[in-house]
């Protein structure tokens, strides 16, 4: 008989975080499941703890392909699921879970038929636990079947990590992780999140978020990699690809509210880095995210904030070093005033 979980749990060079992500899986509450660990060409010893795992415990087992990336090695896990199994969840190899969270998310499914739960995350750090800011605005509450239309601030829930699918949901969708880039996560929890009937949002932290502190930086902390710039508007891109290629008029609803939160929420993101980086960096982020502008249309701009209105037209008009000169100002008055409320 099928267990009523699976769970997909990509391992590259993580033999350091390794142990103490699979005992946070194998010590759930909720044990009637199977973890699909997917080696995806790790050059440390941390395929050997795995097949260890696997060896002690029958609900693990271990695959085993040449390095893909995290995209491809989800992927894979997903192929090799026990047919027949309910729900569906993602893991990162480097983060761990607290010991109720498939029994919370899986019992609210239960209970209330949705085609997936998200939940509140915390940062993983050597000093403990705090809240993650990615999650704090669409999980500031509980709210049980709902959807991105009544709660617009899903559209920020990107992370494959939070999440438990009824597996049926997951299947029809049929959206796999994209391979080859960085940022694989947005091109599939966005759409569901526009796919599905009903969903429910935990308030509840069901995940810990690490932030790795040894000097092996995780993706999502290389500030001024250029190639996390690159992919991260990729990432935007695709999920505005799948939304234009839906016939659906509601569709069109989806494809503004996403835009509107591309040009207030994501793209200013790069605005903090792009001081830091180096020329090479400031030129990427000139071509992609001018790029990135004309599809969604610069006059999209028109009714933002003065502030972004500025530096969406000085990147348009690739007057760098004017932008950085604005960016640096507004850092500094930011700073201060922040210096002001804590005083």
């Amino acid at each position: 008989m099928a267990p009523r979980l699976s769970l997909v749990v990509p391992v590259y060079n993580v033999e350091r975080y390794l142990r103490e992500c699979l005992d946070s899986i194998a010590a759930q509450t909720f044990g009637d499941f199977e973890c699909v660990m997917v080696d995806d060409g790790s050059t440390d010893d941390g395929p050997a703890i795995a097949q260890a795992y696997a060896e002690q415990d029958q609900r693990f087992r271990l695959i085993r392909q040449e390095n893909k990336g995290l995209g491809a090695a989800r992927n894979t896990g997903w192929r090799h699921l026990t047919p027949g199994t309910e729900y569906l969840a993602f893991v990162d190899s480097d983060d761990t879970l607290p010991p109720h969270a498939y029994q919370l998310m899986i019992g609210t499914l239960d209970d209330t038929g949705s085609d997936f739960a998200a939940g509140n995350a915390l940062r993983l750090r050597t000093t403990g636990l705090t809240p993650s800011h990615a999650h704090r605005r669409p999980f500031r509450e509980t709210r049980l079947r709902t959807h991105v239309r009544e709660l617009p601030a899903l559209v920020t829930d990107r992370t494959a990590w939070n999440k438990v699918y009824r597996r049926s949901f997951f299947d029809a969708a049929g959206l796999l992780y994209p391979e080859g880039i960085l940022y694989e996560d947005a091109p599939v929890s966005v759409p569901h999140h526009f796919l599905a009937e009903r969903v429910d949002v935990l308030a509840e932290p069901i995940y810990h978020w690490r932030v790795r502190e040894d000097g092996n930086l995780s993706i999502t902390q290389k500030k001024t990699d250029p190639r996390g710039l690159v992919d991260r508007v990729r990432s935007m891109e695709l999920v505005r690809e799948w939304l234009l290629a839906r016939p659906e008029p509601v569709f069109a609803e989806h494809l503004r509210a996403y835009d509107r939160n591309c040009l207030v929420e994501e793209i200013p993101m790069f605005f903090w880095t792009v001081p830091d980086g180096d020329r090479n960096y400031w030129e990427v982020y000139q071509r992609h995210v001018s790029r990135l502008l004309h599809a969604i249309g610069p006059e999209r701009a028109a009714d933002l904030n003065a502030q972004l209105r500025l530096k969406y037209r000085l990147t348009l008009a690739d007057a760098m070093h004017r932008f950085i000169a604005v960016q640096r100002l507004h850092r500094t008055v930011r700073r201060a005033r922040q210096t002001v409320r804590r005083g």
